[in-house]
């Protein structure tokens, strides 16, 4: 092996930049699968942590440290956070230490209905986290891809990706989205629907982490399940006496807390079924609906969908990973998918 190529150090990475969470893969291995936040130093802005350590100091901070959270609604809110928790989660890449610095060919996903300043805002974090070669990727066709549909082929298949910022629907066909919507109501929204709901009717006063904690636990999207799960016990403070108190809590009463938001999505995905073309119409009857993201998780979501569209609702197998290895799918097939975004 010459000197030359030795040293020929690009790294090609498939990055899901989520609001929620941020997955790297990397050698077809999901190998990073953090919270995307970040805790830095007040006075010297030093990163102190990112990730699940960062999320560990979430709310819980003193005056000389706080925590950000880089993206908002699926897009980049705070750059040079962004920029520094990318950076720092691609070190978790490497057990060794790195004698020479590689450059990087990555390609990251971005919401559908992203504006020309929220691309760039992309880009530039790739390139200051060290991208020679930077190309994005709609999340819909990524999950598309990561749940194993052949985006090349004359037939429609509708994807549904709930992540944390945003819920994206697509109709895919022929390798590109014929007919989409893209809402800022997802994940988050949910969070904060139980944080709101807790105070207003329990006057119980929580953080994010643990409304998340209760929507893992006991959310959902309808008030009657076959399977429920048991009560769930959350902890907060009193808004009345200020003090430490515990509440129990159902999952249809947060059913009913999530009803709103959820109407929201419904709303959006019966307005993209409204525009997709006859033909690809058809195909949806055939094929159904596939669910992804963190969403898809919710208890009961895909009944509801299917009760209001009539059609089939497939969950996909792992939907917390599908737009990342179908990112990675197309990292490996660059030249093939005239979708990607490059520059």
């Amino acid at each position: 092996m010459g000197l030359l190529s030795f040293l020929d150090l690009t790294h090609e990475i498939a990055i899901d930049l989520g609001t929620a969470n941020t997955l790297i893969m990397y050698k077809d291995e999901v190998v990073v699968d953090e919270p995307s936040i970040v805790a830095i130093e007040r006075l010297t802005g030093k990163v102190i942590a990112v990730g699940k350590r960062a999320m560990q100091m979430h709310e819980k901070t003193h005056e000389n440290i706080r925590t950000i959270r880089p993206l908002k609604d699926g897009v980049i809110a705070d750059f040079e956070a962004a920029e520094n928790m990318i950076r720092e989660m691609i070190k978790m890449l490497y057990t060794n230490k790195q004698w020479f610095s590689p450059s990087y060919k990555m390609v990251i996903c971005i919401p559908s209905g992203i504006t020309e300043v929220e691309k760039k805002a992309v880009f530039n974090s790739a390139e200051a986290a060290g991208a020679k070669e930077r190309y994005l990727i709609h999340e819909p066709m990524a999950a598309a891809l990561g749940i194993g549909i052949d985006v090349s082929e004359p037939v429609g298949n509708m994807v549904i990706d709930i992540g944390g910022g945003t819920t994206e629907i697509a109709v895919i066909a022929l390798m590109g989205i014929v007919c989409d919507q893209s809402i800022r109501v997802a994940g988050d929204e949910l969070t904060h629907n139980i944080m709101e709901y807790l105070r207003r009717e329990h006057n119980l006063l929580i953080g994010e982490r643990t409304a998340e904690a209760v929507k893992i636990n006991v959310g959902a999207a309808l008030t009657d399940l076959e399977n429920p799960p048991p009560d769930y016990a959350v902890n907060g403070r009193d808004i009345m006496t200020g003090i430490p108190k515990q509440v129990t809590v159902n999952y249809a009463e947060i059913a009913h807390s999530l009803d709103k938001s959820i109407a929201k999505i419904e709303e959006a995905i019966l307005k993209a079924l409204e525009i997709t073309p006859p033909e690809l119409a058809a195909d949806i009857y055939q094929t159904g609906i596939y669910l992804t993201g963190g969403g898809a998780l919710l208890r009961g979501l895909d009944k509801r969908i299917s009760a209001i569209t009539k059609l089939k609702v497939h969950v996909a197998e792992d939907p917390l990973r599908a737009v990342v290895r179908g990112t990675g799918e197309a990292l490996k097939n660059i030249n093939k998918f005239p979708f990607l975004m490059g520059k």
